[in-house]
């Protein structure tokens, strides 16, 4: 939905480039990834969207390339918050089967944000329906940033298009 919206933003004056990867589930792997496509861009401004642990690594990417961020129900302790999951599970959103390993963890622990530097460059959405994550850790982790608290809604945000046109006045700005 976020792609297509950005999508139809993009023109020739004002190109927008879309990278929405199928990350693996290293999170290593994963920030080693979209680094090396980062590194690679020709862009010339970034904002980085991420939702639940996508909102963890973007915590971490804004933070290392002084870029926006708009997280959607962002795990903000993932090492925490994943730690009792180690093993073989499911996705969120799928059946698909994967191994999440102890490793795992430790490289979560590395990506850590612990305090965001410039509140100004983050776009929280928090649903207090969230059945996963607390919605009040995230905001007290965005103190300054822009908040939109959703009443209701759920983790994966089910109402997220009526949300969009408010999260996307945040990029350009």
């Amino acid at each position: 939905m976020t792609g297509e919206a950005l999508k139809a933003l993009s023109s020739i004056a004002n190109p927008i480039e879309w990278y929405c990867p199928q990350l693996p589930a290293s999170p290593k792997e994963s920030m080693e990834m979209v680094m090396r496509h980062i590194e690679g861009s020709k862009a010339d401004k970034m904002v980085i969207f991420g939702s639940s642990l996508g909102g963890f690594y973007a915590n971490f990417l804004a933070e290392k390339y002084g870029c926006k961020a708009v997280v959607l129900n962002p795990a903000v302790r993932a090492p925490r918050e994943l730690a009792p999951h180690v093993g073989l599970m499911t996705g969120y959103d799928s059946d698909e089967p994967f191994d999440f390993r102890p490793e795992y963890i430790d490289e979560l622990n590395a990506l850590q944000i612990n305090a965001i530097s410039s509140p100004k460059r983050f776009f929280l959405v928090a649903a207090k329906g969230d059945e996963l994550l607390d919605w009040k850790e995230m905001v007290d982790f965005y103190p300054g940033a822009q908040h939109l608290v959703l009443e209701g809604s759920d983790h994966g945000i089910a109402d997220y298009s009526k949300y969009l046109p408010e999260i996307l006045e945040f990029i350009p700005s």
